[in-house]
């Protein structure tokens, strides 16, 4: 099984199993690291924002309009973000690394 690595925001890092067609969302559930994803993955906020490590952004496919979108409201942005929910994993992205941004912006909340 292929497998990923979060690095949290106390620098910690966790390589977990991440089982083929599950996105990195149901992946950082599954093994309990914190990530919000308030919308559920409906592609409808931006608290499941993830950076791509650097060596890794290249090998996903590009995001849709409306990952775009939903990303321009992610708190702590970087050129290489993405929303867990809209990265699927595959055995070629066994090893993928992921890093969790300094905080999140919930537009819900409140």
């Amino acid at each position: 099984m292929p497998n990923m690595t979060f690095i949290e925001r106390d620098g910690t890092r966790r390589v977990v199993d991440a089982p083929v067609g599950l996105s990195v969302l149901e992946i950082a559930h599954k093994h309990g690291i914190d990530i919000e994803g308030a919308c559920e993955g409906s592609l409808a906020c931006s608290t499941c924002h993830v950076i791509v490590d650097p060596s890794w952004f290249g090998k996903l496919s590009g995001p849709t309009e409306d990952e775009e979108d939903m990303l321009d409201l992610a708190f702590g942005l970087e050129k290489t973000s993405r929303l867990g929910c809209q990265i699927v994993m595959t055995e070629a992205l066994d090893g993928l690394v992921v890093r969790l941004p300094p905080g999140t912006r919930n537009m819900q909340a409140g």
